[in-house]
């Protein structure tokens, strides 16, 4: 069977072609539709990430004093970005390769075997190393639960099932802190881990119940050589990122030993990719120019994204006297303006095309990133939470658009490899706005020879750092400015051109 014919069985069922064998699709895209039973399982899926996203942060001071590690600490984030970013491409190929179904099921049991072992963990060592395993389940949950969304679903239907994903975001960035500062403050922190269990088992059960796909059965041969170099030179030159200005100096010989080593592995990659049967990334992702555009727009939005959830909340508890969940909750204010934006970027982009969309999401970006640069100047909790909200309401308008684009303009054996790309760069953004964001604000500490723990300095590193945000933003608009100006019908890939 050729892999661009196949797809799952549910498209077959509530899409119909017209006498000019065009896809047309109908209104039945909720809940109550043949596929929503999929929706749902796709929904839950999602809403593990989303929820751990965000109950961790409330949960750190409970977690330090129970079993200690305070320096360590930031690792539990770094190592689950880590994680989830270099396994991205090679589960996104898999998902092409054998189907979404089994690495969407490796994923989910991934994250539920290190959500267990998290919650028994004994030391900040052992939670940071089981933090991993959790980290590689969701490099494979969230990419294939969205590609799942863009094969069940045209770019029509996409446009108004978008609420529906949206909504579990903006769900999430309520209950999650709200879940961590519970958990912590009234029973344990190893319930932010454990109650994570009843939502895999439910999600893998949805999944094996309603998802059917119909796959070819065709021998394959797994890029083994491809994705161990890969796996290898991400991994240490997101680390080299990741710590380099913190735990070791930018020209000590670990950074350079990673950034090299690094970079040696990926031109092997290159030459690797090029004589692979099936490349687990192959290079042809690189040379469309609406994947390219809309990959790095992604790399701008992880960037942003992580610079303001990274730093608001030690922000308001420096200058404002904030509690930490009281700045919790403002950061917050970003991840409910995404998906309200979200869950109505559909009807513009049908109306106006993804590209000005996008253009439009980047503007209101600029503008709360501007705003929060403004409000930093005399402190307040709301003033920071609305700027938030705005930043995530361009966010919103940004991220959904540019990957549903990018899906839409290939078939289903391309659209796991798309939509990891997307995912990875975003990922990649966020990992190098780590680095970008720390030495900004590490350098304007230095000079000011007050000391970390001065408000008066982690005020002057904030601000620096929401400039940087916003210089961020504006870089951003490029990729925006490059992507391809074609209307939706012109861009989404018709499955019939395939088989004519």
């Amino acid at each position: 069977m050729n892999p661009a014919r196949r797809r799952c069985s549910l498209c077959a069922i509530e899409h119909a072609r017209n006498p000019r064998g065009n896809v047309t699709e109908t209104t039945a895209v909720g809940f109550r539709s043949e596929r929503g039973p999929v929706l749902i399982a796709v929904m839950l899926a999602t809403g593990l990430i989303a929820i751990d996203s965000t109950i961790l942060a409330t949960a750190v001071p409970s977690i330090v004093a129970d079993i200690g590690g305070f320096t360590q600490f930031p690792w539990l984030f770094s190592i689950y970005l880590l994680a989830q970013a270099v396994s991205v491409p090679v589960y996104s190929k898999l998902a092409d390769t054998v189907g979404r179904k089994p690495i969407m099921l490796i994923g989910i049991g991934l994250f539920l075997v290190g959500s267990v072992l998290c919650g028994f963990a004994w030391d900040m060592t052992s939670l940071i190393v089981f933090r991993a395993v959790q980290g590689l389940g969701a490099g494979a949950v969230l990419p294939v639960a969205i590609t799942i969304t863009g094969d069940i679903y045209t770019v029509r239907e996409r446009a108004r099932v978008q609420g529906y994903v949206a909504s579990v975001w903006a769900i999430s960035s309520v209950v999650g802190p709200t879940l961590g500062g519970l958990f912590s403050e009234f029973a344990s922190w190893r319930w932010i881990f454990l109650v994570n269990i009843p939502l895999c088992l439910i999600a893998a059960w949805m999944l094996v119940r309603a998802y059917h796909e119909s796959v070819g059965r065709e021998r394959h041969r797994i890029d083994v050589a491809g994705a161990s170099v890969l796996t290898i030179a991400l991994t240490l030159l997101i680390l080299a990122v990741l710590e380099g200005g913190q735990a070791w100096a930018w020209l000590s010989w670990q950074s350079i030993g990673a950034f090299g080593v690094g970079a040696v592995l990926l031109v092997a990659f290159v030459f690797i990719e090029r004589r692979a049967a099936e490349p687990v990334l192959p290079l042809w992702v690189f040379s469309r120019r609406l994947i390219v555009t809309t990959s790095l727009i992604g790399l701008g939005v992880g960037a942003v994204l992580i610079g303001l959830t990274s730093y608001v909340p030690t922000f308001l508890e420096a200058t404002a006297g904030a509690s930490p969940i009281v700045s919790g909750l403002a950061v917050a204010a970003l991840t409910l303006g995404w998906p309200i934006a979200a869950s109505q970027s559909g009807r513009l982009f049908l109306r106006i095309g993804f590209r000005r969309t996008a253009l439009i999401g980047l503007a209101v970006t600029v503008l709360g990133a501007a705003g929060l640069v403004a409000a930093s100047v005399t402190p307040n909790v709301w003033t920071t939470a609305i700027a938030c909200f705005v930043v995530g309401l361009g966010l919103g308008l940004v991220a959904s658009p540019t990957l549903i684009a990018a899906q839409s303009s290939v078939p289903w054996s391309e659209r796991g490899v798309v939509t990891g790309a997307n995912m990875f760069l975003r990922s990649i953004g966020s990992a190098v706005g780590v680095a970008i964001f720390g030495a900004v604000a590490n350098g304007v500490i230095a000079r000011s020879g007050l000391g970390e723990h001065s408000p008066v300095a982690i005020h002057a590193a904030s601000t620096a750092v929401f400039v940087a945000v916003l210089v961020a933003a504006v870089v951003t608009i490029a990729g925006a400015i490059a992507m391809p100006s074609a209307h939706v019908d012109d861009i989404e890939h018709r499955p019939v051109a395939e088989t004519a």
